[in-house]
């Protein structure tokens, strides 16, 4: 095999995300979380499936409402396969702490710790909190 060869096969098949689907359910109250707390925009909505896509410009999101919200399992990310938490990028520690500000009076949000770094000698700060139907976002920055 040449050289060139195995470049081209030790090359990626991807090009970054396109989207990620979150299972919810409610979808308007992840639409608020997203649209109303976050900023973001709804970009797409099918009431049948029934799906709703939000985006920042940058992230674009797929919301599903699971089939019957009451019997619905929550994840626990200690025990379950599957999404431990979603992270998303701020600009600055400002931005940072005014998420935090506004999550924390969000309805349905429960925020696990305040800003933070991530580890002692870390240039990264950030913070979890859970949605409302219970899915980890992280934001996070370099401080």
């Amino acid at each position: 095999m040449t050289a060139a060869a195995i470049a081209a096969a030790a090359a990626p098949l991807t090009a970054g995300v396109h989207h990620v689907g979150l299972a919810v359910p409610d979808l308007e109250a992840a639409r608020d979380f997203f649209c109303g707390l976050l900023g973001w925009h709804e970009t797409g909505r099918n009431d049948g499936y029934p799906m709703l896509a939000v985006s920042d410009g940058q992230v674009r999101l797929t919301l599903w409402r699971v089939a019957d919200p009451g019997t619905a399992v929550g994840f626990d990310r200690r025990t379950n396969i599957g999404l431990h938490h979603l992270a998303l990028a701020v600009a600055d520690a400002a931005a940072l702490a005014d998420v935090h500000e506004r999550a924390r009076h969000h309805p349905g949000v429960s925020v696990q710790f305040p800003p933070s770094p991530m580890r002692p000698d870390s240039p990264l700060s950030h913070f979890i909190c859970t949605m409302p139907g219970g899915i980890r976002i992280e934001f996070a920055t370099r401080a």
